[in-house]
């Protein structure tokens, strides 16, 4: 911040009538080598469009103005670096960092000094420079400070913008969608990914903070929604997104479940895979020892338990569906393997089959559809596969 009047260095007297009066009219030709001083040195400067060029040569223009009046009288003039940059519009601290504005103050200043400290008279010189340097440093401070304030409103207006597209995402995604990460900076490049789970229960705006770094440093792109006691996070770009989730971002959730939504292509088709991360959420506690992170399609029983839709079709077409269609051996070997107690002997017996039979069809089975019946778990997958799959049938007959 701009140092206090009672911290401030002693500030030179007012400068002579004769000083101020060369400098107002050499204004111009100061402002004119600023700029091609700008124009020389500075690559980002050259890479600018016309209008951002020319809102800084008037905010040139504006220093060197604000600095004369300054120099005439000290407490009538003002070194406020947003009075300055009123020349210009509020944009431009997008264009430009505050590390080129400093760069702009240090050409402006030098090329003040070089020129206009030539225009005093002997006497005057020193005290001019003084002033040139007293004046440099408090606006290089006030730029900070209008650059912090610009930070602070424009992250909290991302922060709002970032909430509203989390809360579109979760409600299915709308037209609105890619424009609004777009004005947050995705990138849309590589894959997107979901995840879901609990708030830690100090979380506060430190904490936030941290969380939204952490995902940062996780992905390329990034966006954090906090709904309570729920974070939803979605997270894009290229590599093993889950493994980075996994070693930055878990560790700065909750104690409790982590749900991944599958991986979906683009932005605009992550919202699918938020539907399934939040009905994973709410069902998990139906598997008390879920792994965590746990993935949103290792959970289809319990989320159909809880009236998943998206759950129950993807039982029925991924899994009952393909059993049905490789023929009624797969599907009556499963029954009894399923219904005998996960027996293969007792299986046989019912099927009038060798052992050998109903262990080759076993493993027909996991091949075909990827879940293994003689996996406990995966066993109770198919299982309920089964089960979903018949109630489909019988709504279907009536």
């Amino acid at each position: 911040m701009p140092a206090t009047p009672s911290s401030r260095p002693h500030r030179p007297a007012a400068g002579s009538r004769a000083v101020v009066r060369r400098l107002r009219s050499g204004t111009d030709l100061l402002t004119s080598e600023a700029m091609r001083r700008l124009d020389g040195e500075l690559d980002w400067y050259r890479s600018l469009a016309a209008e951002d060029r020319s809102w800084i040569g008037l905010v040139a223009q504006a220093g060197i103005a604000a600095f004369i009046t300054w120099y005439e009288d000290p407490e009538v003039g003002s070194y406020n670096a947003q009075d300055i940059f009123r020349a210009a519009p509020p944009e431009l601290t997008r264009s430009i960092s505050l590390q080129h504005t400093l760069q702009l103050v240090r050409i402006v200043v030098a090329v003040v000094e070089d020129h206009a400290v030539s225009l005093a008279e002997p006497d005057h010189r020193s005290e001019l420079r003084e002033a040139v340097l007293v004046y440099s440093r408090e606006v290089a401070f006030s730029a900070a400070e209008v650059y912090a304030r610009a930070a602070e409103a424009r992250g909290a207006w991302d922060a709002r913008l970032e909430a509203l597209v989390v809360d579109s995402l979760i409600r299915g995604g709308d037209d609105t969608l890619r424009s609004r990460v777009a004005a947050l900076g995705w990138s849309d490049r590589g894959r997107t990914l979901v995840l879901v789970g609990e708030a830690p229960p100090d979380m506060n705006e430190r904490h936030t903070a941290e969380l939204r770094r952490a995902c940062r440093r996780a992905a390329e792109d990034a966006l954090v929604g906090i709904q309570g006691e729920r974070v939803v996070i979605v997270l894009g770009g290229e590599g093993d997104l889950r493994q980075a989730a996994r070693d930055s971002i878990l560790p700065r959730l909750g104690a409790g479940p982590v749900v991944f939504g599958p991986d979906a292509g683009q932005i605009s088709e992550a919202a699918r895979s938020a539907r399934a991360a939040l009905a994973g959420i709410a069902a998990v506690a139906a598997w008390p020892t879920a792994p965590r992170p746990v993935d949103a399609g290792d959970l289809l029983p319990e989320r159909a338990l809880a009236g998943d839709p998206l759950a129950r079709r993807s039982l029925v077409e991924e899994l009952y569906q393909p059993l049905l269609a490789a023929g009624g051996p797969l599907v009556e070997t499963l029954d009894e393997y399923l219904g005998q107690g996960r027996s293969l002997e007792g299986a046989a017996r019912a099927l009038y089959v060798h052992p050998n039979t109903v262990r080759y069809r076993l493993r027909r089975i996991g091949q075909l559809v990827g879940w293994d019946p003689t996996d406990a778990r995966e066993g109770f997958v198919l299982q309920t596969a089964l089960a979903i799959g018949r109630l489909a049938d019988a709504v279907l007959a009536d």
